[in-house]
């Protein structure tokens, strides 16, 4: 599965007593998303921008995206920057949910 076909996903819903990914495919699914990193529980990236302007439009089309996915990321607007982390809270780690949503938010980089 490319980043491409998890962005063409959507996010099921996810409830608690579903076990998070294990360490095996949270790392084959990372594989697929360029500049992301695992931290602890959790998948994220920066993303770096030439404006504030920018960095604020790239953060609303976000929440967008995780309004019509019905999963929300953690984000944090600096002046230029951008960063995004994705862990599923309802289960305490990583689902697929973050992983699909984190390829969204590339696919919408690229735009």
């Amino acid at each position: 599965m490319t980043s491409c076909s998890l962005a063409t996903q959507h996010c099921g819903p996810c409830e608690g007593g579903v076990p998070p990914l294990d360490d095996a495919s949270a790392a084959a699914l990372l594989t697929q998303l360029p500049g992301w990193a695992r931290t602890g529980m959790a998948i994220e990236k920066r993303y770096d921008f030439t404006n504030h302007h920018e960095a604020m439009a790239f953060t609303n089309a976000v929440a967008w995206v995780s309004h019509r996915e019905n999963h929300h990321p953690e984000i944090i607007l600096g002046y230029r920057t951008v960063a995004i982390r994705y862990w599923t809270h309802a289960i305490g780690g990583l689902s697929e949910n973050d992983f699909i949503c984190a390829a969204k938010i590339e696919k919408l980089f690229e735009i």
